[in-house]
């Protein structure tokens, strides 16, 4: 086991859109509310860590085919940027999904995906921990395909001889059914009054038209 350092550096990576759905589940919100530096710090205080660097990834939607939410997240993504956070965000890819009715029939829908997102985040991890930038990855998501990562997270520290710690924050609540992290990591749950105390005070939605 490696020397565990006093001062802990940490890395903070939001996947957006994962974070949002567990938030929505969690506790009702019908929109991404939270502001994600304001989240890094907050959960960085309560472990005793030292907030180095933030890092925000998701997929938007093109102008073309959702100007709302290109407008929201575009403008939410510039506000990040300003206040020393690292954005990433890839535009949103269509597909047509079939499923099979009870009946027989075959109803087809267009579905919205993210293409990039994860294997990016994943890649910066990965870079970061190479870099010996940070003692600690704290990783704002559940999903469990990033738990190659902390494997190799691993791999990289006895490599180095460096102690490092990865660490996985999500919403939680008794309405929520996941409520597991990431696995391979260790798993902060983020309560109600934690996430309240975090939320984002602008307003990024279009505004009307007079």
């Amino acid at each position: 086991m490696f020397p565990e350092p006093t001062i802990k550096r940490a890395y903070a990576f939001f996947d957006g859109q994962n974070l949002f759905y567990a938030a929505r589940e969690s506790f009702g919100y019908t929109y991404p509310n939270y502001d994600p530096l304001a989240l890094a710090r907050t959960v960085c205080q309560l472990q005793g860590w030292i907030l180095a660097q933030t890092c925000f990834y998701t997929g938007i939607p093109e102008q073309n085919d959702d100007p709302k939410w290109n407008y929201f997240w575009t403008s939410k993504l510039a506000s990040l940027g300003k206040r020393g956070v690292r954005p990433f965000s890839r535009y949103l890819r269509y597909r047509n999904q079939r499923i099979k009715l009870p009946d027989g029939k075959t109803f087809t829908f267009l579905t919205k995906q993210e293409k990039g997102i994860d294997v990016r985040l994943a890649l910066d991890v990965v870079r970061a921990a190479l870099r010996r930038e940070y003692d600690v990855a704290l990783i704002f998501s559940q999903d469990q395909d990033l738990s190659e990562v902390a494997d190799e997270i691993r791999e990289i520290a006895n490599d180095q001889g460096h102690w490092i710690k990865i660490a996985c924050a999500f919403p939680a609540s008794p309405t929520y059914k996941n409520t597991r992290g990431i696995n391979s990591t260790d798993w902060i749950r983020i309560d109600r009054a934690t996430y309240d105390a975090c939320l984002d005070p602008n307003d990024y939605k279009p505004k009307a038209s007079p």
